[in-house]
């Protein structure tokens, strides 16, 4: 406990951290402050009389606890930052298919990047628009619309302002990554899924003291324990490819051999961490829009299509396995690039044991990462589907979102990313870090060493 005050203190003293820190608390304050704020012409009483009785394991629930309520509440914020990693995935599928994209992905460097950023923020603007009419047909299903409002106003100003809602989600991501701590948009979801939290462990607590089920109750927090404690071994699992320097220029001298000068190619398990989580559960998403806009208020309860939006049932937990194991390889070829880490290790004389430069080389690298990538991308789809499993085992179905599943790979790995920035600003004032041995290695940390330089 010393320990910890002490290391709190020290996290205090730096003033850009703090300074940081108390910016990032702000703008989460600023967006759980949006999603309360209800839209015009929106009756709360009949919306939350009629989302109070609708089925937990509908998919419009797991959309509002990743809105952090807002889904349910019509507020300001109500479709979250999920048209924005809809269309993310998007621009991220056509950088393998068009060569446009595929030449600002890899060849034009900062610029590049810029232009994918206007883009994928006007495909957001789209996006929203599309599905904030779906919403707002929703709405309507649910009756909750004030009769005093003509239709036509209703309409154009809340599609508006949900557009404006997103948007300004999505500028808010954007400031925390440039002026706080930690990746922006992940943070957005956390703190929506965190909000939810007390809600579903006080709910699951009291539904099994009614039963009397205490030590029921104590198994599954000693399971939902170990299975977090597995998601973060799996999440900073590394593959090391040991590399070795042929010989350095030191000074202005002649290039002087150094025996034993070894170094490591960092591979990940789950290099692409949380994003084919988020991309799959993205797409998942589609289905209840298209019942929204082609088969309106009567959606039969039967079909395929409709299995799709019941996350209990075997095919859209199929479908979502299969997404997430698919994702996992594409952002992980995103990520990896054995190309640049062979042409990166031939400029600076450096070489893998037995493996010989160049083609050989990335082949190799290209192999190592395929074999690691798949394990770590079950191990995804496993615990991406996990939450549907326990319910099988009488978890209710709000607490079971926490037990596994995209809100705790979620939690996990964006708690290791901010954990990881904030100690190395510990470390480079030359205070202790957050643990006694070793180091933090957030998601961030998959390119260290050799790979930093690419």
């Amino acid at each position: 406990m010393k320990s910890f005050i002490s290391t709190i203190k020290n996290i205090w003293k730096i003033k850009e951290l703090r300074e940081r820190i108390l910016f990032t608390l702000l703008i989460l304050l600023v967006y759980r402050f949006g999603t309360y704020v209800l839209l015009p012409g929106v009756n709360r009483a009949v919306l939350e009389a009629a989302t109070s009785s609708s089925a937990p394991t509908d998919i419009l629930s797991m959309i509002n606890a990743f809105a952090g309520g807002a889904f349910n509440r019509a507020a300001f914020f109500a479709l979250g930052i999920m048209p924005y990693i809809t269309a993310s995935i998007i621009v991220q599928l056509l950088g393998f298919a068009v060569p446009y994209f595929q030449k600002l992905q890899q060849k034009e460097g900062e610029s590049g990047r810029k232009k994918l950023t206007q883009i994928t923020r006007l495909l957001t603007l789209a996006i929203t628009l599309v599905q904030g009419g779906a919403y707002l047909s929703w709405i309507k299903s649910q009756g909750a619309i004030d009769p005093n409002i003509p239709e036509s106003i209703f309409w154009i100003s809340n599609v508006i302002i949900l557009s404006s809602g997103t948007i300004f989600a999505m500028w808010l991501g954007e400031k925390i990554t440039d002026r706080g701590i930690g990746n922006g948009i992940s943070l957005l979801i956390m703190i929506g899924i965190i909000a939810t939290l007390p809600q579903a462990f006080i709910f699951e607590f009291t539904s099994q003291m009614a039963a009397g089920g205490l030590l029921i109750f104590v198994i599954e927090i000693a399971a939902l324990f170990a299975i977090t404690m597995v998601c973060v071994l799996i999440v900073q699992g590394i593959r090391k490819i040991p590399i070795q320097f042929a010989k350095r220029m030191v000074g202005r001298s002649s290039n002087i051999p150094i025996q034993g000068a070894r170094d490591y190619i960092p591979i990940k398990v789950a290099a692409a961490g949380v994003m084919p989580i988020i991309f799959a559960q993205a797409l998942m998403f589609l289905p209840s829009t298209v019942s929204q806009y082609f088969m309106g208020e009567t959606t039969s309860s039967t079909g395929f299509l409709a299995q799709l939006t019941d996350i209990s049932s075997f095919p859209y937990n199929a479908v979502y396995f299969i997404l997430v194991v698919v994702f996992t390889y594409v952002y992980t070829a995103l990520l990896v690039n054995p190309k640049q880490y062979a042409e990166y290790l031939k400029r600076q004389n450096a070489f893998i044991p037995g493996i010989k430069p160049g083609k050989p080389t990335q082949d190799f690298i290209d192999a190592v990462t395929t074999r690691v990538t798949l394990p770590g991308s079950i191990f995804l789809g496993l615990i991406a589907i996990l939450p549907a499993v326990v319910t099988l085992f009488g978890v209710n179905q709000l607490f079971a979102y926490f037990f596994g599943g995209t809100s705790l790979l979620i939690i996990v790995g964006v708690v290791l990313d901010t954990l990881q920035q904030i100690e190395s600003y510990l470390l480079m004032r030359k205070y202790d870090g957050l643990v006694k041995s070793g180091k933090i290695k957030g998601r961030s940390s998959s390119m260290q060493t050799i790979g930093s330089d690419l």
